[in-house]
């Protein structure tokens, strides 16, 4: 064999192992920092998951996981910023179900699809919502709730996360099961809707309890029902709003999407390190602390839990006449 022969072999071979070699760096995932948009405001249920979520993540992926918060329009300007982004597993979507599903049905136009705009990732938790007022309010239970609002209609105002927030639905829907009339108070965020009712600003709001545990604990606010169809383990001795108003109660949930066309192995090993963060005592004890709990499964699962939600929040919206112009 010539010199020539063995000097392009040589190169082909080069060749043939440098691309080896970009192929493999392709593969690896992540090799920069996550980050991870939550389309609500710091202090929120859906920050206070992303954030234990987040911590975990970034332990057992070996990158920064960064919580980038963009909040406005009931959670539609973060999810559509995050549908167009670069769909490469390295901009994530931690959402509450509100935005996801609900959202299509309040808004003329929300900015992105709720199905073809994402790849589902993983169901990340469930949380308890409760509604609370402030400790000095006549009423201490829904029964009393109930009569004094049917007494007073329109009176009594009850804040909420925002227009078309989840906080914002769950009170119309309780005005209309109940027959009373709540005057609707919209914040910028959770929390700032809980200063106020602790404050004595606004005497209710709908709660989740990630965004008011701390204040319930404090003695600053009470409890007057819990949302969710069964209570909570974090109030096991408060009753549910459906055990004086029976089918009433909704469990809210929050998941993770990646922009659509993330690819397949990537969707794939994002799901098992979530799976695995859930299993991990730590990331248990820290999501019980601000009133939520772990909520294990499949991309698959998620993306039919989406569909499943869209069509039963649709006709809870026409049912409550609820709209955000």
């Amino acid at each position: 064999m010539n010199r020539p022969d063995l000097t392009r072999r040589a190169a082909v071979a080069a060749l043939a192992f440098g691309a080896a070699l970009g192929v493999q760096a392709q593969e690896r995932f992540p090799s920069k920092p996550i980050t991870i948009v939550v389309p609500q405001a710091a202090g929120g249920a859906n920050d206070a998951i992303a954030r234990v979520l987040g911590q975990k993540l970034s332990q057992q992926l070996g990158q920064s996981v960064v919580i980038d918060n963009r909040p406005g329009a009931g959670g539609n300007i973060g999810t559509a910023w995050t549908a167009k982004a670069k769909p490469d597993g390295y901009t994530l979507l931690v959402q509450a179900d509100s935005a996801q599903v609900i959202n299509p049905w309040l808004y003329k136009s929300t900015g992105f699809d709720p199905v073809k705009d994402f790849e589902p990732v993983a169901p990340l938790a469930h949380a308890g919502y409760v509604l609370t007022a402030h400790p000095s309010f006549a009423a201490n239970n829904m029964k009393e709730l109930i009569a004094l609002a049917k007494a007073n209609p329109g009176k009594y105002h009850i804040a909420s996360a925002g227009n078309g927030t989840l906080n914002h639905l769950i009170g119309e829907m309780l005005g209309k099961a109940a027959g009373i009339e709540l005057t609707h108070v919209p914040y910028k965020g959770s929390a700032a809707a809980a200063t106020d009712v602790v404050g004595g600003q606004v005497p209710l709001s709908v709660q989740s309890l990630p965004s008011s545990i701390a204040f319930i604990k404090g003695g600053k606010l009470k409890v007057l029902g819990v949302v969710n169809e069964k209570r909570v383990a974090a109030l096991p001795d408060v009753p549910t709003i459906g055990e004086t108003l029976p089918g009433f109660g909704k469990t809210p949930w929050y998941g993770m999407f990646a922009p659509a066309g993330t690819p397949r192995a990537i969707v794939t090993q994002l799901n098992a390190e979530v799976m695995k963060a859930l299993d991990d005592k730590d990331v248990i004890d820290k999501l019980a602390g601000v009133g939520a709990e772990p909520f294990k499964g499949t991309p698959a699962q998620l993306g039919a839990l989406v569909k499943a939600d869209l069509a039963q929040w649709k006709q809870v919206v026409a049912d409550t006449g609820a709209k955000v112009d």
